[in-house]
C-alpha cells in the first residue's frame, strides 16, 4: 500500500485506519490475539467500524480518489464481515466443541462419547 500512498501524511493516516481495521477484525474473530486465541466482541467491532465511518465522513473531500476508494472498500468489507460474524462464531464454537469431544475420546476413552460401529447383539 505504501507505493499507492505517496505522502508521509497519507501513510500516517492509513496507519490509523489500519489499527482500527485490525481491531475490528480481531473482535470479529478474523484475527487471533497475541496468544493465538479467537475472540468475538461485536460491540467492540462495531465501535471500530463506526470510527472508520466517522473518519470517512469527516475527511470527505480531503482525500485523494485512491485513498477514498481504499477507505470505502475497507469499511464495506468490514461491515459485510460484521453481518456474518454471528454465523461464523457459531461455526467456530461448534468446531471447538467437536475438537474437545475428539480430544476426550483419546484422553479418557472410558467416559468419552463413542459411536457403535458393529453391534454384536444384532447378529
Amino acid at each position: 500500500m505504501d507505493d499507492i500512498l505517496q505522502s508521509e501524511e497519507s501513510q500516517r493516516f492509513f496507519s490509523l485506519i489500519s489499527m482500527l481495521q485490525r481491531s475490528a477484525m480481531m473482535h470479529l474473530g478474523m484475527l487471533p490475539d497475541e496468544e493465538g486465541m479467537i475472540h468475538f466482541n461485536l460491540g467492540e467491532a462495531k465501535a471500530a467500524i463506526d470510527l472508520l465511518d466517522t473518519l470517512q465522513t469527516r475527511t470527505e473531500g480531503n482525500l485523494e480518489d485512491v485513498e477514498e476508494n481504499i477507505l470505502k472498500g475497507l469499511i464495506s468489507e468490514l461491515k459485510m464481515h460484521f453481518v456474518r460474524a454471528p454465523e461464523r462464531q457459531k461455526e467456530i464454537e461448534a468446531e471447538m466443541k467437536r475438537q474437545e469431544d475428539l480430544k476426550e475420546t483419546f484422553t479418557s476413552p472410558e467416559t468419552a462419547r463413542s459411536d457403535t460401529l458393529i453391534d454384536d447383539e444384532e447378529e
